[in-house]
């Protein structure tokens, strides 16, 4: 739970900052420091890739979890999601003035920083392996849209802290129950595939090279550990 209080932790001071001189920060600044986080980002997915014990696992789980995720769609569930309730608290801010922004900041920030696969991702890591990085990459993001969040919604982006409490701590605590089952070599190849994912976001949300459905290559990391279980049951 570190990673999870430590990104509440980094939404609240964000959020306050945005409320005292958000607006005094200039884009370029912001562009700048994005662009940053993106580099480190990207090295450290592929940091992550280089834990693999064979190459194969990860990239048979990241193909056929592609496969399962463009056939779910889970990119454009999550997106469908976030757009559904934007629009519904959009017409609250419109009918009821303050308290409607209120609420439309709190969600807007709530779906930004909880619906995304970096957020399933290190929550997973974190549970399993205890390894905060993600998270901790994650905060600084969260903190630094919090100052722009809040300097435009105003305080609701502050409570949107309860939301990530809940909701990615609770996929940590999920993952920590789930580590009994995962072996070492099962979580290598986690671990790897997570680190693709982490080149993909970087590349698409951070650097902004090139649109990756990054969503939809979730299932990979519950596929790659399976490929190894199974290949262990055959040779055994």
């Amino acid at each position: 739970m570190v990673g999870t209080l430590l990104n509440v932790g980094t939404v609240l001071i964000g959020g306050v900052l945005g409320l005292l001189l958000g607006a005094r920060l200039s884009p370029r600044l912001r562009e700048t420091v994005v662009l940053s986080l993106g580099l480190f980002t990207f090295a450290l997915g592929v940091r992550m890739f280089l834990q693999t014990n064979n190459a194969l696992y990860a990239l048979g789980g990241l193909l056929i979890g592609a496969v399962l995720g463009e056939w779910w769609r889970i990119e454009d569930g999550l997106q469908r999601i976030g757009a559904v309730l934007q629009a519904r608290f959009d017409r609250g801010g419109t009918e009821t003035g303050h308290g409607g922004r209120f609420v439309e900041g709190f969600m807007t920030a709530s779906l930004l920083f909880c619906v995304g696969p970096m957020t399933i991702l290190g929550s997973v890591q974190a549970g399993i392996s205890g390894d905060i990085q993600l998270l901790a990459v994650k905060s600084v993001l969260d903190g630094f849209a919090a100052i722009a969040l809040a300097s435009t919604f105003g305080a609701g982006v502050l409570f949107a802290a309860l939301t990530i409490l809940v909701y990615q701590g609770g996929i940590t605590l999920l993952a920590g129950w789930a580590e009994a089952a995962l072996s070492q070599p099962m979580a290598a190849e986690m671990t790897a595939v997570g680190g693709i994912l982490l080149m993909a976001l970087a590349v698409s949300s951070l650097l902004e090279l090139r649109k990756v459905r990054s969503g939809n290559l979730l299932p990979g990391l519950l596929v790659a550990p399976l490929l190894v279980w199974a290949v262990s049951l055959l040779a055994a």
